[in-house]
Order: structure tokens, then C-alpha cells, then sequence
């Protein structure tokens, strides 16, 4: 009697038993979520070890998931994300005023450049990893997911504290940088928690909608409508990957919905950017005047 997974993903085990008495091939399509998949290959593992010691041989390769509908809101994730990033270049550099010496009047744009950059490179992971899991692209997708959700909380805090200053911006920095880097080091090289990670995650995403959120309503920023939609869109996000259920068909399953959900709140987002981007500049030049 075989137990029953449930989640991300379809896997397909390929078993071939050689014995005295002949061959046998035997292929098992197995449902996975992903706080699942370590125990299946230790499963795995140790079900390759007991039946190599006996009187036949175990060969057994795996034809990881491929999750289709995943890759390709992961990879049109990756184009909007793209696409936010480039007209928010566009915009800064060329369409609003510079000063002289070719720098742009808002504050925040080097800080929006390695949002992009981060954001961009942890769409390009979740492709990969949905196309193909191993530990490997696991790890990766996992990291870089980390890596922008710690940013994007440095992010929030420097804006909603209109912190302008270099000295500040480092001392609220670097303690955020040094957690989420250690925690990146601990699923990599001590333990691949999935429950750790995911409460890590959840509390970095709450943390820094709150923070949009109460910023926005204190400042009365003109945009704050657009931002206060995407937080509480970003929010019911969330309950996706906290309340999972099996994919449908083998096809759809939360964390899939989870990436549709995405991508109008990306394009919702960088709107936003580029409205606080043009507010900001027109007011450092109505001060100028």
C-alpha cells in the first residue's frame, strides 16, 4: 500500500526490476506538493537501497514535473515585470526633467533599478524550476524568491520613511540584508525547511504591504488608490500559497492561480512606481522655483 501526495506537480517514477525470473517495468504517476517532494526522494532512495541488497537489481530514473500552466505565467510574469522596468527606465531618464549633471530628480530610482533586476531574475527561476525540479533549480527558485521579498521590505521602509540619506539607508539595510542572507545560506547548505521559508516569506509580504498601506493613507499620496488595490489584490495573493489545494487536472492548482493573480498587480505596481516617480520629481522642482 502506497501513501497519497498531494499538491504541486506530477511525477513520474520509471522502475525497471531485474530479477531471476525476468524484467519488470513498473511507471507511477504521483501528485506532490512541494514540503512533500524531499521525503519522495528519500523515499526513493531508500526503496532504490532495500531492493538493491536482494536478489534483483533496481534502476529507477525520474522524469521530473513539468508544470505547464506554472511556466507560462512564470515566463509572462518575467515579460511584464520586463516591461514595468523599461518604461519605468524610459520614464526617469527621458520623459521627466534630469538634473544637469544627468542624474534624475527622484531618489528612489537606483533602488527601483535592482527591484526590477531581482524581480526579473526570480521570474526567470520559477520558470525553470516549473519546468524542471530538481534540488538544484529548487534551491535557486527558493533563494531568489528570498532574496526579492528581503529587498522589497528594505524598499518599503526607505520610501515610507523618505529616507534620503546614505547613513540610514545603510543601517536599515544591513540588518535585513544580514537575515535574509543567512536564512538563503541555511536552505542551501543546512536544511531545506519549506514550512520555515514559507513563514519567512508570508511575514517579510505582510510586513511590507502594511507598511505600503499605512504610508499611502498617511501621506494622502494621489496615488494611493492605485497602491492601496494592488496591496489588498497582493494580500488575497497570499492566501494562495498559505491555503493550497491539488491541481486540477494535474494542470491548476493554487500556486498556479497564484501566478495569474500576479499579473495585473505587477502591472498595476509599476504604474504606481512611475506615478510616485513623476510626483516626487514635480515637487523638487516646484521647490526649486
Amino acid at each position: 500500500m502506497g501513501s497519497q501526495w498531494v499538491g504541486h506537480g506530477i511525477y513520474k517514477s520509471h522502475c525497471i526490476c531485474s530479477g531471476n525470473n525476468g524484467t519488470v517495468v513498473v511507471t507511477a504517476n504521483t501528485i506532490a506538493c512541494l514540503p512533500e517532494r524531499k521525503r519522495e526522494r528519500s523515499s526513493v532512495a531508500s526503496l532504490s537501497s532495500i531492493m538493491g541488497n536482494g536478489h534483483f537489481t533496481v534502476l529507477m530514473a525520474f522524469r521530473f514535473p513539468c508544470e505547464p500552466v506554472s511556466v507560462a505565467l512564470s515566463a509572462l510574469n518575467l515579460a511584464i515585470q520586463f516591461h514595468g522596468w523599461v518604461s519605468f527606465f524610459i520614464l526617469v531618464y527621458y520623459k521627466l526633467q534630469v538634473t544637469p549633471s544627468k542624474k534624475t530628480y527622484y531618489e528612489y530610482t537606483g533602488l527601483w533599478h535592482i527591484y526590477g533586476i531581482l524581480s526579473m531574475n526570480s521570474w526567470f527561476w520559477s520558470a525553470v524550476f516549473h519546468s524542471r525540479d530538481v534540488e538544484l533549480t529548487e534551491k535557486l527558485d527558493f533563494s531568489s524568491a528570498v532574496a526579492l521579498l528581503g529587498f522589497s521590505l528594505i524598499l518599503a521602509i526607505l520610501r515610507a520613511f523618505s529616507m534620503r540619506d546614505e547613513a540610514a539607508r545603510v543601517m536599515v539595510s544591513a540588518p535585513i540584508i544580514a537575515f535574509v542572507t543567512t536564512h538563503i545560506l541555511y536552505l542551501n547548505f543546512y536544511n531545506l525547511d519549506y514550512g520555515l521559508n514559507r513563514k519567512v516569506c508570508v511575514a517579510m509580504g505582510v510586513a511590507q504591504l502594511l507598511i505600503w498601506a499605512v504610508w499611502a493613507g498617511v501621506t494622502h499620496h494621489p496615488s494611493r488608490f492605485k497602491l492601496w488595490v494592488a496591496l489588498v489584490g497582493g494580500g488575497l495573493a497570499i492566501l494562495l500559497e498559505i491555503y493550497d489545494f491539488p491541481p486540477y487536472h494535474g494542470f491548476v492548482d493554487a500556486h498556479a492561480l497564484w501566478h495569474a493573480t500576479t499579473i495585473p498587480l505587477t502591472y498595476l505596481w509599476w504604474s504606481f512606481v512611475k506615478d510616485d516617480a513623476e510626483f516626487r520629481t514635480s515637487s523638487l522642482l516646484k521647490k526649486e522655483r
